[in-house]
Order: C-alpha cells, then structure tokens, then sequence
C-alpha cells in the first residue's frame, strides 16, 4: 500500500478551505482526465457516494468512494473527512484535516493510503511520488494557491 500526505496552509478561514477540499465535483475539474460525479442527494456527509472517473474511452476505470466520517470544523475542533476507496481498480482510504491556526488562517492535511488492484508493492514509491504531486497540485488549485 502506497502511503503519502500532503500539507497546505491558507490564509483562508479554516470553514472555507474545509468547504473547498470536500467540494467533490470540484475535484474532478483540477485532475487531470478525470471527471467526478456525486452518486448520492443532499448535503455531503456519512454515507454520501461519489464517482472519479479517471482516463479516456477504454482506457479509463471508475474510482468509487464513500464518505464514512464527517466531522466539519468547530470551534476549537478541526474538521476531518474520511474517504474509502472501494474500487475494483483503487483501494484505500484518504483523510482530509483542516486545522485553524492563529490569525484566522487554516492548515489542510490529505493522507492517502493508496493501493491499485494488480500493481506490485515494489512500485508504491513512485505511486506515492505521484500521489504527493498529483494532490497537491489538486489542493492547490481548490484553495487557489
């Protein structure tokens, strides 16, 4: 399993960046060849269903996820999301965290435990190296860095 975390701190107030990181449409408009369909109604919380399609006619596979935890940001709380990745094709969990920090800022935190069905774990460092790059242009582009 490739494991990999990626950390961006915002001048945003940590309600609007954690709005932003779980924007899930969004998602699929900042990775490349990849588009992101909502598979559940109403507001996104626990048990809310959603769709990455990554790549192009044939070539591409579906990315399924649900959210299992959904904890928005309190006072004195940071907010936490918890994705399963429940593929045949990707598997593994990510956590978004987004903490406030002094001066009304915030700190967003993405771990991504991250395994493709059928690719050795001889490669989950250049998995990792990608996923490091690839999600943190992502967050960068949903918090307008």
């Amino acid at each position: 399993m490739s494991l990999f975390r990626v950390e961006r701190s915002s001048a945003l107030p940590v309600e609007e960046v954690w709005r932003r990181l779980t924007d899930f449409r969004a998602h699929g408009r900042l990775v490349p060849l990849t588009r992101t369909r909502l598979l559940s109604p109403g507001p996104v919380g626990v048990g809310t269903r959603f769709v990455a399609r990554t790549g192009i006619g044939r070539l591409a596979f579906d990315d399924p996820m649900e959210v299992v935890r959904w904890e928005p940001p309190a006072a004195g709380r940071p907010g936490t999301c918890l994705l399963e990745k429940r593929g045949r094709v990707v598997l593994g969990r990510a956590v978004i965290e987004v903490y406030g920090t002094p001066g009304g800022g915030s700190r967003a935190v993405w771990v991504e435990e991250l395994r493709l069905r059928g690719v050795p774990g001889a490669f989950d460092p250049v998995l990792a190296r990608a996923g490091r790059r690839l999600f943190g242009r992502a967050m960068d582009g949903l918090l307008g860095m």
